[in-house]
């Protein structure tokens, strides 16, 4: 398991991610999350599409999960944060989201990525030895 692999960003939410009850639609939740994700390959050095480009590889997210604890609204700012829990055979990320406020909980969920090797759309069931010291040498 990981220690400490993680990157936060903090957000604003805007008025064309709310509901008409001025609640986020839940499907940005994912959006958010995405954003943490990128913070966190960056802080590492990881540029995800230039390796699709250099060596063929891409990284699909295969599976991802949110638990909706309390609503983010118009205005709410909060954190998103990614924490690194496995880069071996896939890359697994956990999420919270927290009001800046108060620290209140308002989501958390996970994802993983696998590694899927180009043109022949195969598999590799390993994340590559580049990807792996990219994201543990963070640590």
């Amino acid at each position: 398991m990981v220690q400490s692999v993680s990157a936060s960003v903090r957000l604003k939410v805007p008025f064309y991610d709310v509901d008409i009850m001025q609640i986020v639609w839940n499907g940005h939740y994912l959006k958010y999350f995405e954003v943490a994700r990128q913070a966190l390959f960056s802080e590492c050095g990881l540029d995800l599409g230039r390796y699709l480009e250099e060596k063929k590889y891409a990284f699909p997210v295969i599976r991802s999960t949110v638990k909706h604890i309390r609503p983010l609204r118009l205005g709410d700012e909060f954190i998103c944060t990614a924490l690194l829990k496995e880069a071996r055979i896939k890359i697994v990320l956990d999420f919270e989201i927290k009001l800046t406020a108060n620290g209140q909980l308002c989501a958390k969920g996970q994802s993983e990525q696998a590694a899927l090797l180009l043109p022949e759309m195969e598999m590799a069931f390993k994340i590559p030895e580049e990807i792996q010291k990219a994201l543990y040498g963070k640590q």
